[in-house]
């Protein structure tokens, strides 16, 4: 019975951390081509078209 109950709730911490561990590597990769800014990666460099 338990382990019904612990199931979705080690789910739910690894889905959690994921989301974290992603978010933090794309505001790494951000931090090469512009700056993070209110959890949105924001350029400077515009286009040619």
């Amino acid at each position: 019975m338990f382990g019904l109950i612990r199931l979705p709730i080690l789910l739910l911490i690894a889905f959690i951390v994921g989301v974290f561990f992603e978010r933090s590597n794309q505001r790494e990769a951000c931090a090469e081509i512009g700056r993070w800014m209110n959890g949105t990666c924001v350029t400077t460099e515009m286009s040619n078209d």
